[in-house]
């Protein structure tokens, strides 16, 4: 017997409707934060169906779903029987988000358990799927989470890793939902991915590290001097990296996201401070993107009280001195010679030379295998989602990617990283 047919999926034409997105909600106390992702990913165009367990709704009732959602909750099997939703729900869908992921969840989707519509809709699916885990520290580390977790990674699932902080009541520890806009970043990141390539853990067993925001120097207790940069591609990087499977060091410098799920962050203020953590943890990474935009010069001095406006309308003279040369200290002094270091080049050109006649000049001068270059003219790339940039190599290779979300852009620059592991 054939199932009915949905009105809503005759004619529809994939490159114009909004991709369908799943997503199925487990019963746990982090429910409510799925009220966030879910609003973050229908704000952003996306056709959403919820799908929560009969636990989760014991946490957040059905009335908030479709009210977020502007459609039906699909709770249960009994429901709609004739549309046969446990097998229409996940073939439809472009992409299929658990959050949280419990870890009854994770072990009925690991061995294949079909006992309510969720757990359905993950056996029918044939489109990426993302998991978030959120339980206590001694469930997500006890060796059967363990190993279903491992078990849905071989077969392409992205389960991402919990969070550290603050559980239920009084305990603290691995084990708390990653933040709404981080789960949602990273499954809009494995559905544009997955329009190119599958989604693959090929970097597991690397460890990279990556460099992200922009540095301070400080005049005087109030005023420093800084850049533009967001963060947002270095995050990109980071998320992207430990979505393949590498461990993943990000070095931030006065970025104010929340931290990637898996990804070990450590949080800098000025150029001395991002210099010294990026080379401890690079002696032993396998690759450095620094996508950070240190300052290229810092006062001479620092003024310890703060500096006053002259009264007869002047100016201060500020003295400036250069910061060392982080990217190009790093590629001089690789601990091995299979590091592969990567740089960014933001460029507006000049009436001498182009963008990317000033990049490639850059890139000879910096030493690095891959130089990273954005035309920032015109406000583009700072602080925006999306970017454009020509990935240029130390052996000629030109690799221009159009615009884009930053996410699609990190994982071309991933692809050449690895391309010469």
């Amino acid at each position: 017997m054939s199932a009915p047919t949905d009105p809503s999926a005759v004619d529809r034409d994939p490159a114009a409707a909004p991709p369908r997105v799943v997503l199925g909600v487990g019963g746990g106390i982090a429910a409510y934060k799925a009220c966030e992702a879910l609003r973050r990913l229908t704000e952003s165009g996306h056709d959403v169906t919820v799908v929560p367990t009969a636990a989760a709704l014991e946490f957040v009732g059905a009335p908030t779903w479709a009210a977020l959602s502007g459609k039906a909750v699909a709770a249960d099997v009994w429901t709609d029987v004739a549309a046969v939703p446990h097998v229409r729900i996940g073939q439809e869908a472009d992409l299929v988000v658990v959050a949280p992921a419990t870890a009854d969840l994770l072990a009925k989707a690991a061995h294949g358990l079909a006992d309510d519509l969720l757990t359905n809709t993950l056996l029918t699916a044939r489109c990426p799927v993302v998991m978030a885990p959120a339980m206590h520290t001694e469930m997500w580390e006890h060796p059967a989470t363990q190993a279903n977790v491992a078990t849905l990674r071989s077969r392409g699932v992205v389960v991402l890793e919990p969070a550290v902080g603050r559980l239920t009541g009084a305990d603290s520890g691995k084990g708390r939902l990653p933040e709404p806009a981080e789960i949602v970043a990273a499954a809009l990141d494995v559905l544009e991915r997955s329009r190119v390539a599958p989604l693959a853990r090929d970097l597991a067993g690397r460890h990279v590290l990556v460099s992200a925001g922009g540095t301070r120097e400080a005049l005087d207790p109030v005023r420093f001097l800084g850049n533009r940069s967001s963060g947002l591609q270095g995050w990109a990087l980071a998320r992207a990296a430990a979505q393949r499977g590498a461990a993943v060091t990000l070095v931030a410098a006065n970025v104010d996201l929340p931290e990637p799920p898996g990804v070990r962050v450590v949080r800098v203020v000025s150029t001395a401070e991002l210099a010294d953590e990026v080379r401890a943890a690079a002696k032993d990474a396998d690759a450095v993107v620094m996508a950070a935009a240190p300052a290229d010069f810092r006062p001479a001095s620092r003024a310890e009280t703060k500096i006053k406006k002259p009264e007869d309308g002047s100016a201060p003279t500020l003295e400036l001195t250069q910061n060392p040369d982080i990217l190009a200290g790093l590629a001089a002094d690789r601990p091995r010679p299979d590091q592969v270091v990567v740089g960014f080049a933001a460029e507006t050109g000049d009436p001498a030379r182009s963008v990317l006649e000033l990049g490639r000049a850059k890139l000879e001068r910096k030493g690095c295998d891959l130089l990273v270059v954005n035309d920032v003219s015109g406000g583009r790339v700072f602080g925006r989602t999306d970017n454009e940039a020509v990935l240029l190599a130390a052996d000629g290779e030109a690799i221009e990617v159009p615009r884009g979300s930053k996410g699609a852009l990190a994982h071309v620059i991933w692809d050449a990283v690895r391309a010469r592991w």
